[in-house]
């Protein structure tokens, strides 16, 4: 059965952004330690898979197709992926053979697979349904929309979080060394097809990460910054990164209980 779309977003938002992308190729090594049968996208956050929370927002955005790029023990991760996906889904495992460079090459291997625009998330964020409605609707879809997040208080581990420099709308600066930056980066996007362009101009001996392409694309000014407002989210990348989602989502009893 599908989940329900939220009655927020209206029928002409949902429609203009049917696909999205998953990256969960890596081997979440800061989170696992030394446990060789850990899959990351599966860890419990409050009894439920990390990676259900991500499909279900999505699914209840409106987005009717899923391309998720596997790598580390990819077969594993894809048969139990495979069962969290709802009937009227269609979910696509993208291999990825060089799972361990970065997240770069991760999207480059679905540039086949997918349609444009798609909406781009990371299988190891946890972001209010909120967000993903106010990144579709907002999205002019000619150009690539980051969400961002100005509440720089309220970020777990500000060293760790990519960095933006915004201008009014525009994002002009990303990277985590980024020194006058004013928001961060929340892993979602809504991207247009030239962004694999950018990626393959922004490879550096066959490996480059997304922030090398968004950074390319925001020097041509393509790039467009949608403020989050109040919604929370989190990267989880560490125990005590998952114990702080789990914190941020008890806070709110009724998405916990879906």
């Amino acid at each position: 059965m599908i989940p329900e779309r939220r009655s927020t977003l209206s029928a002409q938002a949902r429609s203009r952004v049917g696909e999205a992308v998953l990256l969960m190729a890596g081997s979440g090594s800061r989170l696992r330690g030394a446990d060789e049968t850990f899959l990351k996208p599966l860890v419990p956050v409050l009894g439920r898979p990390l990676i259900s929370y991500t499909i279900k927002a999505l699914i209840g955005s409106g987005i009717r197709k899923i391309n998720a790029v596997v790598g580390f023990e990819s077969e594993r991760l894809s048969t139990a992926v495979r069962r969290l996906i709802p009937a009227g889904i269609e979910i696509r495992f993208i291999e990825n053979p060089e799972w361990q460079k970065q997240n770069g090459i991760s999207l480059l291997t679905a540039a086949d697979h997918v349609t444009a625009p798609f909406l781009l998330a990371m299988g190891d964020h946890l972001f209010d349904d909120t967000i993903v409605d106010l990144l579709v609707e907002s999205a002019d879809l000619n150009q690539l929309n980051l969400a961002i997040d100005k509440k720089l208080d309220s970020i777990f581990d500000l060293a760790d979080a990519m960095k933006v420099q915004t201008c009014g709308d525009r994002v002009v600066a990303i990277g985590k060394n980024v020194q006058n930056y004013d928001a961060i980066d929340t892993g979602l996007f809504v991207c247009p097809r030239e962004i694999f362009d950018y990626l393959e101009r922004a490879q550096k001996d066959g490996d480059c990460s997304l922030a090398d392409g968004v950074r390319l694309m925001a020097e041509e000014d393509n790039v467009r910054a949608i403020d989050i407002g109040g919604a929370s989210w989190q990267d989880v990348d560490t125990p005590e990164m998952l114990k702080r989602a789990e914190e941020v989502i008890q806070k709110r009893p009724q998405q916990a209980a879906r």
